[in-house]
């Protein structure tokens, strides 16, 4: 498959700035035997899952991973966006920074009022740093300054447009979020609320956590036009016994097993066994799904609405048909559904 084939005219005013009330988001049904299409919203997804079948979740928890900073002696503004603990003891960070050709391996960057001191210890990419926080701090004292420090990593399609609210805090998380470690939301998630959780699991739906924490894998831009080149960062995940216990017993019932996201879509797919089972893992996935790929594990997800050339977008296609969700994507625009990371749903079955 090409780059070019998943570029599309998106009008801008279709991007979300904002989310709808959680669980209120409309809903887009796209049923891949019949290429059938429905307009619900997403309260209504409780109508299509029954006694049984198992919803996949992702319970990473994002943490506000955008902090802002001066550089030693000159002072200058710096923004240095946390990607990734490499090692807890020695504080080391796999981070972005902005902007690059300003910061340099022995800089030092003040961040609070001094609260917080790192040093710039290598270059990564053109705009990647290793950088080592000078703290003495446990563990849990350094996430809490940075959670007080730290901003909410909303995207920048929506950043470009308008500031982070207060409210972002909660909203850029799903209900179930519990392990930290994402720098963006399994945005999927995001629609759940108690409510609709209790009614699927008052119908026998079954929920199996896992966590997949979302890094550059995932939002990184494709530069190539040939997908097969792609090379994607690693991303931690971790299937617990419990949760592949409960996807295989749905397996073997021949019950609906729903990827709740493509994160959720390739941390499963990414562990399976000879058997065409589910498999606990502790560990790290690169996998890149696009078209054509061979699920193993979910036969239905709920995904939103990706944009043009996204590796999000990739995953959608591959999952629910290319030439459908290439329908389904005119049919959103047509009708009006919001894109992106606080935009609607689509659920393919």
């Amino acid at each position: 498959m090409k780059l070019s084939e998943f570029k599309f005219d998106l009008p801008q005013n279709l991007i979300a700035l904002h989310p709808a009330e959680r669980g209120e988001s409309r809903l887009m049904v796209v049923h891949r035997d019949s290429g059938e299409f429905e307009h619900k919203s997403f309260g209504d997804i409780v109508d299509y899952f029954d006694d049984g079948d198992v919803m996949v979740i992702n319970n990473t928890k994002v943490f506000p991973a955008r902090l802002f900073g001066q550089k030693e002696k000159t002072g200058a503004k710096i923004e240095v966006f946390l990607l990734r603990e490499l090692n807890r003891e020695m504080r080391l960070w796999d981070v972005l920074v902005d902007p690059a050709r300003k910061i340099r391996v022995g800089n030092k960057l003040y961040f609070g009022d001094n609260d917080l001191v790192a040093e710039v210890i290598d270059n990564t990419t053109s705009r990647g740093r290793t950088i080592r926080f000078l703290s003495d701090s446990s563990h849990e004292e350094f996430m809490k300054l940075v959670d007080q420090l730290g901003e909410t990593p909303l995207p920048p399609e929506i950043i470009s447009r308008r500031k982070v609210e207060n409210a972002d805090r909660d909203r850029f998380q799903t209900i179930f979020a519990e392990h930290t470690g994402a720098v963006a939301a399994p945005t999927a998630g995001t629609h759940f609320t108690k409510a609709i959780m209790k009614r699927l699991e008052i119908k026998g739906v079954g929920f199996a956590p896992v966590t997949l924490h979302v890094g550059l894998g995932t939002f990184r831009s494709v530069d190539v036009e040939d997908l097969t080149k792609h090379k994607t960062d690693s991303e931690k995940y971790l299937i617990q016994p419990s949760s592949a216990d409960i996807v295989n017993k749905a397996l073997d019932s021949g019950k609906k097993v729903c990827a709740v996201g493509t994160t959720s879509l390739k941390a499963i797919e990414s562990s399976v066994s000879a058997s065409g089972h589910l498999k606990e893992v502790d560990g790290w996935t690169d996998r890149f799904v696009f078209p054509p790929y061979e699920f193993k594990i979910a036969n239905a997800m709920i995904t939103n609405f990706h944009l043009p050339e996204s590796i999000l977008l990739m995953s959608a296609r591959a999952f629910g048909g290319n030439d459908l969700i290439k329908e389904a994507y005119k049919v959103a625009m047509k009708e009006k559904y919001k894109f992106f990371t606080y935009g609607d749903a689509m659920l393919i079955l």
